[in-house]
């Protein structure tokens, strides 16, 4: 059964690097859901103000048109996107009874600490914390696997990998 992970979380949670994680090991497709950014999207970020829903908007039917065709070709993949509302994860899940989410729940401290840090990345830390207002945690009736960042990303990898394993 092919089944699409969604690997979700603001910006620093490390979705990038447990998807290409996930990649190697299993070889699934894998797209990075920053490159489907409009170049205004990215134009606006890089500038530091942060993006609304109308912005938005593109960029999450680019990645709900990858998702279909990675369901439509009934293959197992791999997407990162914040999937920051629920309307959003909704946008991306809808009538793929096949898309679940990933989400990497990481400390605050954290995310600046990673924010600060990361090199060549057009999103500054300064928009974090409009990240975190825009954030809705993941209700109970939706597809989520929760995942608690570890001590490292190589730990974070295999306990998702542990977790994805119970759903065959």
């Amino acid at each position: 059964m092919s089944r699409i992970w969604v690997v979700m979380g603001v910006s620093g949670s490390g979705k990038s690097s447990i998807a290409e994680g996930l990649h190697r090991k299993f070889g699934w497709p894998f797209q990075e859901g920053d490159e489907l950014h409009p170049k205004a999207n990215v134009d606006k970020m890089r500038a530091g103000i942060p993006l609304d829903d109308a912005d938005r908007a593109p960029w999450l039917a680019a990645c709900a048109a990858w998702i279909h065709a990675r369901h439509d070709a009934g293959e197992t993949a791999l997407l990162t996107c914040s999937a920051l509302k629920r309307s959003y994860r909704d946008i991306l899940s809808e009538g793929l009874p096949d898309v679940w989410f990933l989400y990497l729940k990481v400390p605050e401290s954290v995310l600046h600490e990673r924010l600060e840090h990361r090199p060549h990345h057009y999103m500054p830390s300064s928009l974090l914390p409009t990240q975190l207002a825009t954030f809705e945690e993941p209700g109970p009736d939706e597809q989520v696997v929760e995942v608690v960042e570890h001590d490292t990303i190589a730990g974070t990898i295999e306990a998702v990998i542990a977790r994805i394993q119970q759903f065959g």
